[in-house]
């Protein structure tokens, strides 16, 4: 589609706009657009959170399948990032995600493979309330990710999917077309070294909301990996960098946490987009945790305050004999 039938296409789609009926979503709100905040943006729970301020807890999913998706959305987190790198998840299988978590009121997040146009397209197009881009190494990457988001004229993305709108309103996908630009959510992920330098510029780029700290990757990438010693001090230098960068551009800040005590820790530091755990962390922990206790090697009384889990060494002690 060109930019001028693109142009026709949107005021069209703006006039017929006010004469939609008033519709539920969830029963929660009506789809009217609100002074502040168009249907679309109010049909994304981590939209509502960012402009809401404070931190927004999320969860990792890793493994396939809707009912999968489902259970974690019941949890009750505000996103949970569908997770096509290193998640054992397809495109099929991602499409499924994306449309059982937004049925959820749950908004659905697609970290995508790498940083390819297509990979940004196919998950938009499948109705994902924003991507992540991993291993983004300078500005022009993220500008680059950027148009790969946005429709024209402010990108290139391709107009026509019919599946984009029913994580949302379900209002026709010309209102979809008015209005992603300014809803969805373009996340970068900041984990390279080079990506570190660039921190202020990157944040600056129009089009980029929020900067993810990939901890793992950085951490590899500034020569100072996670150990089982914790956290180098140049580590935690870095990460707090990249908060200051985002926040000085009014921009949100996020990072990847493994657990519920230090995702509590980043949301205090001031952290606005925070992971709880993934699925394929959860999942052994939880049973471990179960085994832990069913065969005696823990009791109630031996059980972390105020945690709800266990204590590390019978999580790693049966996991290592599984």
């Amino acid at each position: 589609m060109t930019s001028k039938h693109l142009y026709s296409t949107t005021q069209t789609a703006a006039r017929a706009f006010k004469h939609l009926p008033r519709r539920q979503l969830h029963g929660k709100f009506s789809h009217v657009t609100s002074r502040n905040m168009n249907s679309l943006q109010e049909a994304s729970r981590i939209y509502r959170a960012f402009k809401k301020g404070g931190p927004t807890f999320g969860a990792w999913q890793m493994l396939p399948g809707s009912n999968h998706s489902r259970a974690i959305a019941r949890s009750g987190v505000d996103w949970i990032c569908v997770d096509t790198e290193h998640g054992n998840i397809d495109d099929g299988q991602m499409h499924e995600a994306v449309a059982a978590i937004g049925a959820m009121d749950v908004s659905p997040i697609v970290r995508i493979a790498a940083n390819e146009a297509w990979m940004v397209k196919r998950a938009l197009d499948a109705g994902a309330h924003g991507i992540i881009a991993p291993l983004i190494y300078s500005v022009d990457d993220a500008k680059r990710l950027v148009a790969s988001a946005k429709f024209p004229p402010e990108g290139h993305r391709g107009f026509g999917s019919p599946f984009s709108p029913q994580t949302f309103t379900n209002e026709p996908i010309t209102h979809y077309l008015l209005n992603a630009n300014k809803s969805l959510l373009t996340i970068v992920q900041i984990e390279t070294a080079s990506a570190l330098e660039s921190v202020c510029s990157i944040a600056a780029i129009p089009g980029v909301d929020c900067l993810l700290i990939g901890p793992f990757d950085l951490g590899n990438n500034i020569g100072h990996p996670i150990l089982g010693d914790g956290m180098h001090e140049e580590l935690k230098e870095a990460i707090e960098r990249i908060k200051e960068a985002a926040h000085a551009e009014g921009k949100k800040v996020g990072i990847y946490c493994t657990s519920g005590e230090q995702a509590r820790e980043y949301a205090e530091k001031g952290f606005d987009m925070v992971s709880i755990s993934a699925d394929m962390i959860a999942i052994p922990q939880a049973f471990a945790g179960a085994l832990a206790m069913a065969s005696g090697k823990v009791t109630g009384r031996e059980e972390k305050k105020g945690g709800g889990g266990y204590d590390g060494r019978y999580i790693e002690e049966g996991l290592s004999k599984g």
